[in-house]
C-alpha cells in the first residue's frame, strides 16, 4: 500500500436501521435519527463530539437532514444536505472524508436515508428542464421500448448490449439474482432473505422479453444508515478504535464517452465506474486482485455484471466465465455484495452508500458473523448514480 502525507480518515462507528418496503417504516426523519444514534453507540461517543454532518437523500425538501439530526440533539454544527441520485449516500461520505483528510474537522457523520415510495422512480418537478433529458434522449434512440418503465430500459438496456457483444445470456443475469440471495440469507437487515435459484429468477413474471424478469430488478425501499469517520489524532486521544481506514478514494461524474459512444453501457456509467476503481488502486498502490470483499451497485442484475468488468475484477468480455466458475462469491476469487446486495436488502437512494460503508467496515472488523469473508482486509465499495456520479472507496482493516 502507498503511503502518503494527508491526514486518515477512520471509520470509527456505523450504524443501519433493516430496511423495509414503502408505507412499512418509520418517517424518514425518526430512521435517520436512530441510524445515527446506532453509530454513536457503536463509536462510544456522545453527539456532542460530532463537529459536521453530511445528510445525504433525493426524495425530501431542504434541510431534512438537519430535522432527523434534532431528534438526537441540537448542537449547532455545520448539516451539509446533498443529493447526487443514487450515490447520494457515498457522496456523503466522500464529503466527510474530505473533511477529516484535510484537518478541516475531527469528527464527522455521513448519515443517509430515504423514504421511498412504491413502484417505479418517476420525476417529482415537471415543470421544469429535468436533469435527465439527454439520458432520455439517448436511450430512446439505443432502445426505445417507451412502454418499459425508464430505469428498467436503461440498465435492462446495458446488459442487452453486454448480451449482443459476448454473448451474455439471460441465465448469467439470474445466477446473480440467485447469488444475491443466498448471501442474503445471512443478513438481518435485507429485505429479502428467502434462497432463489435461478430458475426461479427466470420464471418470475417477464419485464422485457429476452433482457430481464421482475426478481432481477431491486425493490424500492425505506431506510437508514450512518458512519462516523475520525482522525487518527482524535481517535487516539479518544480512545476510540481505528481497525478500519478509508485508504483511498474517488468520484466521477460522466465523460463525453457516455453519449459518443451511442452504448448502453456507457449511458450507465461505465467509464465512471472504470476511471474512478482505476485512480482507487492508484492512489493505493493495489491492483483488483489485491481486493477480497466488494459492495457493488447491483440495482438491477445487470449492473452487477458489467460492473465485475468496469472494476476490473475480470477482463472485459468475461463476465460470464466469472459468473460460471463462482469467482464472485465464497469460494471464489472475490465476494461480491455478501449483504445481498441492492437486489435483496433493497434501495433507499440516499441511504444505499452508507449501507455498503456498515456492510464492509463489519467484514474488515471480523464481525459480519454468517456474511464474514475470512481474513478480509482490503474491502472496495462501488456506487452509482445515474445523471451522473460514481464513488469508489477502497477500506482497509489496519
Amino acid at each position: 500500500m502507498k503511503s502518503d502525507n494527508r491526514g486518515k480518515a477512520f471509520v470509527t462507528g456505523v450504524g443501519m436501521i433493516p430496511f423495509k418496503k414503502p408505507g412499512a417504516s418509520d418517517s424518514f426523519d425518526r430512521m435517520a435519527a436512530e441510524a445515527f444514534r446506532l453509530a454513536l453507540e457503536d463509536a462510544s461517543l456522545d453527539y456532542g463530539a460530532v463537529q459536521q454532518a453530511y445528510a445525504g437523500y433525493v426524495y425530501g425538501d431542504s434541510t431534512c437532514g438537519q430535522m432527523a439530526l434534532y431528534h438526537v440533539g441540537m448542537t449547532g454544527i455545520p448539516v451539509l444536505n446533498v443529493n447526487n441520485n443514487c450515490s447520494t449516500g457515498s457522496s456523503a461520505l466522500f464529503m466527510a472524508r474530505q473533511a477529516v483528510e484535510a484537518g478541516m474537522a475531527d469528527c464527522v457523520v455521513a448519515l443517509g436515508f430515504e423514504q421511498m415510495k412504491p413502484g417505479a422512480l418517476g420525476s417529482v418537478f415537471d415543470d421544469r428542464p429535468s436533469p435527465f433529458d439527454a439520458f432520455d434522449t439517448a436511450c430512446d434512440d439505443l432502445v426505445g421500448q417507451g412502454d418499459i418503465p425508464l430505469a428498467l430500459r436503461y440498465f435492462g438496456g446495458a446488459g442487452k448490449s453486454h448480451m449482443e457483444k459476448y454473448g451474455t445470456t439471460l441465465e448469467d443475469f439470474a445466477k446473480i439474482r440467485a447469488k444475491a440471495s443466498r448471501h442474503a440469507m445471512n443478513n438481518p437487515l435485507a429485505l429479502f432473505r428467502n434462497e432463489l435459484t435461478y430458475g426461479d429468477v427466470l420464471q418470475s413474471p417477464v419485464m422485457w422479453p429476452g433482457v430481464m424478469t421482475r426478481l432481477m430488478a431491486c425493490p424500492p425501499t425505506c431506510g437508514a444508515a450512518a458512519a462516523i469517520l475520525v482522525s487518527e489524532d482524535f481517535a487516539r486521544r479518544n480512545g476510540l478504535r481505528r481497525d478500519v481506514v478509508i485508504a483511498a478514494q474517488s468520484m466521477k461524474t460522466d465523460f463525453p464517452s457516455t453519449f459518443e459512444a451511442h452504448d448502453m453501457m456507457q449511458l450507465v456509467g461505465y467509464d465512471m465506474t472504470a476511471s474512478a476503481s482505476h485512480d482507487v488502486y492508484e492512489q493505493a498502490g493495489i491492483g483488483p486482485e489485491d481486493l477480497d470483499v466488494i459492495e457493488l451497485h447491483d440495482c438491477f442484475a445487470h449492473n452487477e455484471l458489467i460492473t465485475y468488468e468496469g472494476l476490473g475484477l475480470c477482463p472485459e468480455g468475461s463476465a460470464q466465465k466469472f459468473i460460471a466458475d463462482g469467482d464472485n462469491t465464497y469460494g471464489g476469487r472475490y465476494v461480491t455484495n455478501p449483504s445481498g446486495g441492492l437486489l435483496s436488502k433493497g434501495h433507499p437512494l440516499g441511504a444505499t452508500g452508507l449501507a455498503q460503508c456498515y456492510e464492509l467496515t463489519h467484514q474488515l472488523r471480523g464481525t459480519a458473523e454468517a456474511r464474514q469473508v475470512e481474513g478480509a482486509r482490503l474491502a472496495l465499495q462501488h456506487n452509482l448514480g445515474l445523471g451522473g456520479a460514481c464513488v469508489v472507496t477502497l477500506y482497509q482493516a489496519t
